[in-house]
């Protein structure tokens, strides 16, 4: 049955397939693995806002709404939740289209997060964020 949330109208800032490899013991695809992506696209898109090198420092408010099969496209949309002088807290929804013969085509939410960033440096120290992403 599809739901009356739809996802974004904005670019996917990643889409990727869910493989066999990524299974738990249940046939379920594995939550680590599907919140490695959300990592790599807010990591993504923090880096394109910071303009240059990030890392992870947070992640908070993890929720995972539905499982992931093998087969279903996964899409990660970002946004900007809150920038500091050198840090950015990205929201990440990632949203499956099932593959599976009785769902094809259903677009579900299936897990959310807050993901925070600071910007850093060649060295790896803390450096600012460019002015409009802070004013963004």
């Amino acid at each position: 049955m599809p739901t009356q949330e739809q996802p974004p109208r904005v670019e996917a800032e990643l889409r990727t397939v869910a493989m066999p490899a990524d299974t738990n013991a249940y046939g379920d695809i594995f939550g680590g693995w599907l919140l490695a992506q959300m990592d790599l696209a807010a990591g993504s898109y923090a880096i394109m806002r910071a303009r240059g090198r990030v890392a992870t420092v947070g992640i908070e408010a993890m929720s995972f709404h539905r499982p992931v099969y093998v087969g279903d496209q996964v899409s990660c949309f970002c946004r900007t939740e809150a920038v500091g002088t050198t840090s950015i807290r990205v929201h990440v929804e990632t949203w499956a289209r099932r593959r599976l013969a009785h769902q094809f085509g259903e677009t579900v939410k299936v897990t959310e997060g807050s993901f925070t960033f600071v910007a850093l440096n060649e060295d790896g120290s803390k450096r600012k964020l460019p002015q409009d992403a802070r004013e963004a």
